[in-house]
């Protein structure tokens, strides 16, 4: 990567904290950041990044090892930050591939209200909101979604089980999520306009991860933004409450890279990893990295050879 790619990442990084507020550092949990010699390739060398939380980084490690196993050279640059900092990161070459989710990536992207909800017509019109120069591969059958968890206590007191249930007593309660959920439409924004729920309190911490669940088993908070692939849901019996207006799309893993560094060599290995991933193998996966505190480069290479794919 030249000096000025370094430094655009640099201000990015800088960003990413300023948006992140309390992000967690553990690299058993994150991973980290280097460069991978895969051989060389026409696609030249890609740089791979990720948000910044624990599945997008274990995604990413992914990623790159299938397309060092294709012989392409792969740089990483892990934990950018938020969507806000990492997609124009995409947009202006500073990074060429990144995990994403085809909900929220539509809702991102999308003018006006997204009527699509289930996979296949998201997957569709995100490739119409795609901006020229971004290109969608095969999303994966693998999903993960937001979602708002409580303890069972919680859900007991209130008597909550699904986000409208909320409505009338959010005024008392104290929501923690990632800081950019304050300002998302699949966040405060939506949860308003939809549901008309006005919470108390919002409480920033971290993208789904450590923070947020630590404060919602510890009573800081009462209702937390966790992923639905999130380990954390079941050892600690939270509630997820349902969502029957669809606030929160479908989320199928998707890659998203610059089209220019698209291959057959590329699409196909990226494809082939699509095509393994299920939300059941991501959610074990995960554990192993949120649970067991392994490296996520370790837990993606040795899925990667458990599945053939390198």
């Amino acid at each position: 990567m030249n000096l000025t790619r370094r430094g655009v990442l640099a201000a990015l990084a800088a960003s990413a904290l300023a948006l992140s507020a309390c992000g967690d550092s553990d690299d058993a949990l994150q991973g980290g950041s280097g460069t991978t010699d895969g051989g060389t390739s026409a696609a030249g060398t890609i740089t791979v990044g990720s948000a910044n939380f624990p599945e997008n980084v274990l995604l990413a490690e992914m990623y790159a090892g299938v397309l060092e196993a294709a012989g392409v050279t792969v740089e990483k640059e892990l934990n950018i930050g938020a969507r806000e900092v990492y997609i124009p990161a995409l947009q202006d070459g500073s990074i060429d591939l990144i995990p994403e989710y085809n909900g929220a990536l539509l809702t991102y992207f999308a003018e006006g209200d997204v009527e699509a909800t289930d996979s296949e017509s998201v997957y569709r019109e995100l490739q119409e909101a795609l901006p020229e120069g971004l290109t969608l591969l095969e999303q994966s059958e693998a999903e993960d979604k937001d979602t708002l968890s409580v303890t069972a206590e919680t859900a007991e007191r209130y008597g909550l089980e699904t986000i409208a249930d909320l409505a009338p007593v959010a005024g008392d309660l104290v929501v923690g999520a990632g800081p950019e959920f304050r300002t998302r439409r699949q966040g405060l924004v939506g949860l308003e306009e939809v549901y008309g729920v006005t919470f108390g309190q919002f409480r920033p911490l971290d993208v789904g991860g450590p923070l947020t669940v630590g404060a919602l088993k510890d009573g800081e908070v009462d209702v937390a933004n966790i992923f639905s692939t999130d380990s954390s849901i079941e050892t600690n019996g939270f509630v997820t409450l349902e969502d029957p207006e669809n606030l929160f799309l479908a989320e199928n893993v998707v890659p998203v890279i610059s089209s220019d560094k698209v291959t057959p060599e590329v699409e196909e290995a990226l494809n082939g990893l699509s095509a393994a991933l299920t939300t059941e193998k991501l959610t074990t996966e995960l554990a192993k990295v949120q649970v067991d505190k392994q490296p996520a480069e370790q837990v993606a290479q040795e899925f990667l050879e458990a599945e053939g794919l390198l």
